[in-house]
């Protein structure tokens, strides 16, 4: 029988560019894993969340860091979070969540099909706010605001993950679109 290697690839072949003062890059090595609180399980699942991330629960539009794996819980609405981590063994992303959060979540891994793409300098604002429709400025989207909104016509969930910093996540059915929108944005800023 013959035999067949498979090679991992990210949806944009480990993307990094600069233009400017913003630097892209596509954010790889991140698993993303959707935690939904089952019917009356808040306490639990605040309690499985600080033991097994020691991160508190945020509220919808909020994200909180944990203190283990680079944890990051994104508040995405109001009984559903996504962890944000760096999973030792991707392929094993949801059995982690799971094994840490037990009974007191249900859980699915995104990863795959989310692209993640990392958008940061002085003047990534300026370019993200020509395909973005929210207001970016520090008082009304500070860091660790996360949101849903679309850019270019696409789905994105945007997370301000520092003072110059954005992590935006699209689908991955469409991740050459959104790279296309978003480096057009930059490169529009010079013109």
């Amino acid at each position: 029988m013959a035999e067949s290697a498979f090679t991992v690839r990210t949806p944009l072949d480990g993307y990094a560019g600069t233009f400017g003062n913003v630097a892209l890059a596509e954010a790889a090595g991140l698993s993303l894993v959707s935690a939904a609180v089952p019917h009356g399980g808040d306490d639990a699942f605040a309690a499985a969340l600080t033991a097994g991330f020691g991160a508190l629960r945020p509220a919808t539009g909020d994200s909180a860091p944990g203190d283990r794996l680079g944890a990051r819980i994104l508040g995405m609405q109001l009984d559903q979070m996504f962890i944000l981590f760096e999973a030792s063994d991707p392929d094993r992303a949801a059995e982690f969540v799971s094994a840490a959060l037990g009974s007191a979540a249900y859980v699915t891994d995104q990863s795959d099909s989310w692209v993640m793409l990392s958008a940061a300098g002085s003047g990534v604002r300026a370019a993200l706010e020509r395909i973005c429709p929210l207001d970016l400025a520090d008082e009304a989207f500070p860091e660790g605001r996360v949101a849903r909104t679309v850019m270019e016509h696409l789905a994105v969930i945007i997370l301000r993950d520092g003072a110059d910093s954005f992590l935006l996540m699209s689908p991955r059915s469409s991740a050459r679109s959104f790279l296309h929108a978003v480096e057009l944005s930059v490169l529009n800023l010079w013109e």
